[in-house]
């Protein structure tokens, strides 16, 4: 088995794809708890700035979500195959919803018609509300695991994908991806909008940790393996003190009206969750709840190793750009925002 450094090269690229799910969710998180969160903001004055705030970087956002898409099918495509076809409904919904996203920060301010705004300021609230939600179901059978046979076909029923564990995550990804977006708004907005973002952030923040400790429990009561991995290694219980430190840095920096430090520490809790789900799974990248010996794993589902050397080569050089390219949107776009700017950036 070949190594680079002393790590093998599936744990490599298991590492790389955490890595880019981890940046999508950060960066396209506060662009969907900013959407979802829209319907909160009554007055049209404030959805134009709350969405011209978000419209210059969502789309950049979303190449994140197209890389981890094509780093697991590249790298894992026994993995991807299973996982897309077992929850084939969700994930449609959740492409649509992109869509329709996209299609509602274009087309709200073409027209001025108030029935037509009020039309597609609905259909972004829900979009981004139900890609949160979405991406959280996702995450949590992945987690807690699917009906699959040992050729990594889906044998169990559509309804198996709306287990307890699933929607607790739902939950919890869109109250996280909410408190993210607030604290987002937080920076980019002034006035009295930034008074309402402000009194908006500390429910949000009290609605994740309400549904955090909601997952934590969940977590105990369903996913026994996770829980016997942190007995059986107390090291990795630092990764959990570290999304409690976290979160409480949030609450710190928003009553200390720090909220550049408040987004921080919201991308860490966001980057520390994505570590204790990879923490839970590894080696593993899908259960089976059907027999263990199905699970689908970072050997038994890779690619060769020509291929993932070369895919490798080509995540060392295209991750910087796309960082770079990140980076310079940010800078560009930096500051408040304004009505005269476009909100489809």
């Amino acid at each position: 088995m070949e190594t680079i450094l002393g790590i093998n090269l599936q744990t490599w690229w298991f590492l790389i794809l955490g890595g880019v799910f981890s940046a999508y969710a950060i960066l396209d998180g506060f662009d969907l708890g900013a959407g979802a969160m829209h319907l909160f903001l009554k007055k049209e004055e404030s959805r134009r700035i709350a969405m011209n705030a978000v419209g210059p970087v969502f789309d950049g956002n979303e190449v994140w979500l197209v890389m981890g898409g094509g780093a697991l099918f590249a790298g894992f495509p026994v993995a991807y195959a299973t996982s897309l076809s077992a929850m084939y409904i969700p994930f449609i919904f959740l492409f649509v919803g992109l869509i329709w996203r996209t299609v509602a920060i274009e087309f709200r301010n073409k027209e001025k018609m108030l029935w037509w705004r009020r039309t597609w300021d609905i259909v972004y609230a829900f979009s981004s509300g139900s890609i949160a939600f979405t991406l959280g179901l996702i995450l949590g059978n992945v987690v807690y695991g699917m009906s699959f046979n040992g050729d990594g076909d889906f044998i169990g029923h559509f309804s198996d994908l709306f287990n307890p564990y699933a929607l607790v995550t739902g939950l919890t990804a869109l109250a996280l991806f909410m408190m993210h977006g607030a604290v987002y708004l937080s920076l980019k907005t002034e006035g009295r909008l930034f008074v309402k973002i402000k009194i908006m952030l500390r429910r949000f923040v009290n609605f994740f940790i309400v549904t955090f400790v909601l997952q934590a429990i969940a977590t105990i009561v369903f996913i026994p393996y996770i829980t016997d991995r942190f007995r059986k290694h107390p090291v990795l219980f630092i990764f959990p003190a570290i999304t409690l430190l976290s979160i409480a840095n949030i609450t710190r920096c928003v009553s200390k009206r720090k909220y550049g430090w408040a987004f921080f520490f919201s991308s860490v809790t966001i980057a520390s969750l994505f570590s204790l789900v990879a923490l839970a799974l590894y080696p593993n990248l899908l259960i089976s709840s059907s027999a263990s010996m199905h699970n689908i794993n970072i050997y038994n589902a890779a690619s060769s190793s020509s291929t993932l050397k070369t895919l490798l080569l080509i995540a060392c050089i295209a991750t910087p750009l796309i960082f770079t390219y990140t980076a310079f949107v940010f800078w560009t776009f930096k500051g408040k925002a304004k009505l005269e700017e476009h909100p489809g950036g």
